[in-house]
Formats: C-alpha cells, sequence, structure tokens
C-alpha cells in the first residue's frame, strides 16, 4: 500500500510537470517574439558558409525559445564561392533571395537563381550537397526552413563532408558582405 501511494505521488508530479510545461508553451506562444530583426541577428562564419541564424529551436539550446514558435531551424546563408558539402536527412525547403547559382544534390547538378525555390527530400541515408554561387562579383543568398519535429522524426544524420574554403575550425562573427 506505501509503494502505491508513492507511484500515484510520483504519477501527479509528473502530470503537474506536463501541465506546466504545456502552460509554458502556451504562453511563449501568446508572448513570444514575433519580429526577429535582420539588424539583431550576427553573420557567423561556420563550417558552411555565412549564416545568419534566425530561428533555433529550444530543443538544440536548452533553454525556452523567444518567439512565438518553436520547432523551426530558420537561417540565411550567403554563398561566396561555394557553400561547405555535408549530408544530411534533407526535408529543408530553400528559397533562394539574392543571386544564381546551383547545386549538386547527390551528385546531380541543380541550377537555381532568386525567387526560386529549392526541396531536399527526406531519403534515406541522407542527402549530400553542396551550393555554389555563379557570379565572383555578387554573393548569393538563400533562405532554409527546416521543421524540426519531421528533421528529427527522420531520424536525421549530420556528417560534414567538406568545409567552406574560409572556415579555419573556429566558429566566428564577421561583418556583413551585403
Amino acid at each position: 500500500m506505501i509503494s502505491r501511494d508513492r507511484e500515484r505521488e510520483r504519477e501527479r508530479d509528473d502530470y503537474a510537470q506536463l501541465l506546466a510545461y504545456h502552460k509554458a508553451e502556451r504562453d511563449r506562444s501568446y508572448e513570444g517574439q514575433v519580429v526577429i530583426r535582420a539588424r539583431d541577428v550576427p553573420l557567423v562564419q561556420n563550417r558552411q558558409a555565412l549564416r545568419k541564424k534566425y530561428m533555433w529551436p529550444s530543443q538544440y539550446t536548452g533553454e525556452p525559445a523567444p518567439t512565438a514558435l518553436d520547432g523551426w531551424t530558420i537561417f540565411v546563408q550567403t554563398i561566396l564561392k561555394h557553400s561547405g558539402r555535408h549530408r544530411h536527412q534533407g526535408g529543408l525547403v530553400i528559397y533562394i533571395l539574392e543571386g544564381e547559382g546551383y547545386s549538386v544534390v547527390d551528385g546531380e547538378h541543380h541550377d537555381w537563381e532568386a525567387g526560386d525555390l529549392m526541396l531536399l527530400p527526406l531519403k534515406r541515408g541522407g542527402v549530400d550537397h553542396q551550393h555554389f554561387n555563379k557570379d565572383d562579383e555578387h554573393p548569393a543568398k538563400w533562405i532554409a526552413f527546416i521543421n524540426v519535429p519531421l528533421f528529427t522524426w527522420g531520424s536525421s544524420e549530420m556528417v560534414q563532408l567538406e568545409n567552406h574554403p574560409e572556415f579555419d575550425g573556429e566558429v566566428k562573427s564577421t561583418r556583413d558582405r551585403r
């Protein structure tokens, strides 16, 4: 009988935690940041490209999301010559903001230009891809939208195959190269 009382007490505690979690999620969705200003997002050189990370989900940071939505990764990449090359499950929507270039997706060449939409499919074993700018005088820019629950559901694995040529092993902020 004592063990049953303990189990019931533990269940109530778990349920209270669940209720608190859902209340915090609801409050965040009502009160969270609605506009993310580009000027507040640093431009960072990482192993893929120059990147502005607008949204990063709380499950990656371990901290509550400050935005009205959670569960999305949204970032802009500036491609000067070419990005790094990597492989993951796909499930990305990429909208080309500026410039003209191409991507090599699983060895296949795909041209794109400003206004185009590129989709990286969900594939068993992942999608090997790299992005290239066609104009040395003007960078190409695109924005990626990743629904993290879908990405996670695909059992994504991220494998870096080739670093960006300007990445020296240290992620660092840099001035905006617009």
